[in-house]
C-alpha cells in the first residue's frame, strides 16, 4: 500500500522542482498538476491503483529533476515483479532525447534487468550488448551476459564472456570456466564426438586442476573405452582434488578394480582413504569388500568399531542387513524391528547440500540449482550423510 503513497509524493516533488525552476527562469510552469493531481488521487481512494500510475507517470515529466524518480519507480516495480509497468517506464525514459549518455546508458541497463526478469533474454542481450560497445556499465553488463549464455546452454559464449569479466575485473574465474569446458564435453559426449568430449576434459583440467567433475567425466570415458586402468587413475586423483567427493567414484572405481582382479588393491586403497578422511559411503563400500572377501563376521565386526567413532543412520541399517543373515528366532525379529525404524529416516532424505545457499536434493548438481554458483553442492556430511 506504501507504494500508492509514494506515488502522488513523487509526482507532487517533481511539479514542484519543475515549478521552482520555472519561476527562477520567469517562465510559467506547464505542469497543469491540480486536474491531473488530483484525478490521480481520486483514483487511489477509489482503489484504481493501475489507473492512478497511469496518471502519476504522466505527471512526472521526465526531466533532470525526475529521472532518478522514474529510476526508482521502475526499480520498484521490477523488484515487485511487476514488470510491464517496469519496461514501460524505462522505454519511456530511453525515448526522451533530453536525456544525459549516463542517464540513458542507466536507464538502458535498468531495462535489460527488465528484460532478463520478464524471460525475454534476447532483447536483454540486445541492450546489454549495446552498454558494451557504448563502454559503459561494463561489468554490470558482463554478468547478466554471462547469466544469460548459461541459461541459454551456450557454454562457447559463456566462456568468452566470463574471460572478458575476469579481464575487467581481475578476479580468478578458472573453476568457473572449468565447469564450462566440461559442460561442452557433455554435450560432445551426448552427441557422440568422444574425441571433442576428451580435448574439453583436457582444457578443464588446464583451467582447474582441481575440478572433480572433468575427473569424474575421464573416468566415465575411460570406463565406456574398456581402458580401466585410465580410468582407475582419474577416479583415484578425485581424492587430492576434493576428498568431500569421494562417495561418487567408490561405484566406478570398485567396477574397474572387478574388471582387473585387483580386489586386494582396492580394499588396501580404500581402507587408507578411510583413516585420511573418513566418510559413511567409503566405511560401508570397504564393508561390502571385506564382506565378500572375508566374510560376515568380519564386515560386522568393522562396522561395529567404525559406528562407535562415527555414528550413522547408514552404517546401523547396514549392520542390521549383515546380522540379519544369521539370526534367528528373538534376536531375528528385534533386528527386523530396529531396521523398519530405521527405513523412515533414510526414505526420501536429501544426500546433498549447497555450501552456500543450503539448497538440498537428491541429485549432484554441478551448479546449485538455488543461488546458482557452482562447485558448491556437495554430499550432506553427519549422522544421516557422510
Amino acid at each position: 500500500m506504501w507504494l500508492w503513497l509514494l506515488l502522488p509524493v513523487a509526482a507532487a516533488s517533481g511539479w514542484w522542482a519543475a515549478r521552482s525552476d520555472a519561476l527562477r527562469r520567469g517562465t510559467r510552469s506547464d505542469f497543469n498538476l491540480s486536474s491531473h493531481y488530483f484525478k490521480g488521487l481520486n483514483y487511489l481512494l477509489n482503489e484504481q491503483p493501475d489507473k492512478a500510475i497511469e496518471v502519476f507517470i504522466r505527471v512526472l515529466e521526465v526531466d533532470n529533476d525526475t529521472v532518478e524518480t522514474h529510476l526508482a519507480l521502475g526499480n520498484l516495480f521490477r523488484r515487485r515483479g511487476e514488470t510491464d509497468r517496469a519496461i514501460r517506464i524505462h522505454q519511456n525514459l530511453i525515448a526522451r532525447p533530453t536525456l544525459s549518455r549516463a542517464q540513458r546508458t542507466q536507464a538502458l541497463l535498468e531495462l535489460g534487468q527488465d528484460y532478463m526478469r520478464a524471460g525475454l533474454l534476447d532483447r536483454a542481450e540486445s541492450l546489454f550488448q549495446e552498454l558494451l560497445e557504448l563502454d559503459d556499465h561494463v561489468v554490470p553488463a558482463l554478468r547478466q551476459l554471462v547469466d544469460i549464455y548459461q541459461q541459454e546452454k551456450d557454454w562457447d559464449k559463456a566462456i568468452a564472456t566470463t574471460q572478458r569479466l575476469a579481464t575487467s575485473t581481475g578476479q580468478r574465474v578458472n573453476h568457473v570456466l572449468a565447469q564450462y569446458r566440461c559442460e561442452l564435453a557433455e554435450q560432445a559426449r551426448a552427441d557422440g564426438d568422444t574425441a571433442r568430449a576428451v580435448r574439453m576434459i583436457e582444457h578443464a583440467l588446464e583451467e582447474d586442476t582441481g575440478c572433480v567433475r572433468a575427473s569424474l567425466l575421464q573416468g566415465e570415458l575411460a570406463m565406456e573405452a574398456g581402458d580401466y586402468a585410465a580410468a582407475i587413475s582419474a577416479y583415484r586423483r578425485v581424492e587430492q582434488q576434493d576428498a568431500d567427493y569421494l562417495s561418487e567414484v567408490l561405484e566406478p572405481l570398485t567396477a574397474c578394480c572387478n574388471a582387473l582382479g585387483q580386489r586386494e588393491e582396492l580394499i588396501d586403497y580404500l581402507q587408507q582413504a578411510y583413516a585420511r578422511h573418513g566418510g559413511i559411503t567409503l566405511m560401508l563400500t570397504l564393508a561390502g569388500l571385506l564382506r565378500a572377501q572375508y566374510g560376515d563376521a568380519q564386515a560386522a565386526e568393522f562396522i561395529t568399531r567404525q559406528l562407535h567413532t562415527l555414528p550413522s543412520v547408514r552404517g546401523l541399517s547396514q549392520l542390521i542387513e549383515i546380522k540379519l543373515a544369521t539370526s534367528q528366532g528373538e534376536m531375528r525379529d528385534n533386528l527386523l524391528l530396529f531396521q523398519e525404524l530405521a527405513a523412515p529416516l533414510l526414505r526420501d532424505r536429501p544426500a546433498y547440500s549447497c555450501r552456500h545457499c543450503g539448497f538440498t536434493g537428491k541429485s549432484l548438481h554441478w551448479q546449485c540449482p538455488g543461488c546458482k554458483h557452482w562447485n558448491t553442492v556437495k554430499p550432506i556430511q553427519g549422522v544421516e550423510g557422510e
